[in-house]
């Protein structure tokens, strides 16, 4: 990758003393492991909209979908003042190359997902989203997003890991100059990846190329960014991912004995029955694919989606 992957976070997770208490909520997964492959952009509405640390504790209240933000004791709202923020700092994350973001799970700023709203009669639902990250979510509608909560699921985390990734490359490829062949080239390697997430969205990202000389430059790209970016947040399934593996094993049927064929195939239905992780079936795979020099293979992200040191395919 040409650019370095730049992933938005609250700050309050990179170990800084942001909170209203004025602690933080260092998340060593984060720095410790996704920080040596993304560059981190630290974002605290709070304390970035002008509030102190520390400060009095905030909550959501009234109409989950338009909710009010106040201050516990007090009672002042602070809507204004973070709505302002929020249409200032969209403005300026335009221009941070973003390919994700990170939120702190329950804020009434940025939670994602979830996050207690306040009726008039004092009781929560869990139903809303901070309104920070509510703006983020709204301006960005193709970037991935996640709650550093949720991170701890491995489905989730390998999902939102790949999307980063993936979003990277498609940022790479626009930035090297787009023509129709080009993508071409990026759609072919992204195939097998896609039908991970979704073959129909894989089909009619295919007719989108095909057709692709029907429509200016610019429209082709931001169709084909949209549905790219939709189908791979929907999550690789057992049962996908099988279909995948099987059609990469169609490619080598000239090319193993009768042996690796059996140990392939019997590795493939382990994975499908959920008795190895993923990475197994793949590591003979790209074995298979370096042994036997299948070059149409060695151009497909599917195979190295993101860096093996994740171990983000090691879970069953």
């Amino acid at each position: 990758m040409s650019a370095a992957i730049k992933v938005g976070v609250s700050a309050c997770l990179l170990g800084e003393p942001v909170r209203y208490d004025g602690g933080h909520k260092h998340d060593p997964y984060l720095t410790g492991t996704l920080g040596k492959f993304f560059s981190f952009v630290p974002v605290c509405p709070e304390v970035e909209c002008g509030m102190t640390t520390p400060r009095e504790a905030m909550r959501l209240e009234g109409d989950p979908a338009a909710p009010r933000l106040m201050t516990r004791l007090s009672r002042i709202d602070k809507t204004g003042q973070m709505l302002a923020y929020c249409s200032r700092r969209l403005r300026e994350l335009e221009q941070a190359d973003l390919c994700g973001f990170i939120f702190k799970k329950d804020s009434p700023s940025s939670g994602l997902f979830r996050v207690k709203v306040y009726g008039a009669g004092g009781m929560a639902t869990k139903s809303g989203s901070g309104i920070f990250a509510a703006a983020v979510a709204g301006h960005f509608p193709l970037l991935p997003l996640e709650e550093e909560g949720r991170l701890n699921d491995p489905d989730i985390r390998e999902n939102f890991i790949e999307r980063v990734f993936s979003y990277r490359r498609w940022k790479d490829f626009l930035e090297n100059g787009f023509s129709l062949g080009r993508l071409v080239e990026f759609h072919t390697a992204h195939k097998l990846l896609m039908m991970a997430h979704s073959p129909e969205i894989y089909r009619s990202l295919g007719a989108l190329v095909a057709n692709g000389r029907e429509l200016d430059p610019k429209t082709l790209a931001a169709r084909y960014e949209e549905l790219f970016m939709k189908g791979l947040a929907l999550h690789a399934t057992v049962k996908k991912q099988t279909n995948v593996l099987q059609h990469i094993m169609g490619y080598f049927k000239k090319s193993l004995s009768p042996a690796e064929k059996e140990e392939l195939l019997a590795l493939i239905t382990q994975y499908h029955d959920r008795l190895v992780p993923l990475v197994v079936p793949v590591t003979l795979l790209r074995h298979y694919v370096r042994k036997y020099d299948q070059k149409y293979l060695q151009q497909q992200a599917y195979l190295a989606p993101h860096p093996a040191e994740l171990m983000l395919r090691n879970h069953c």
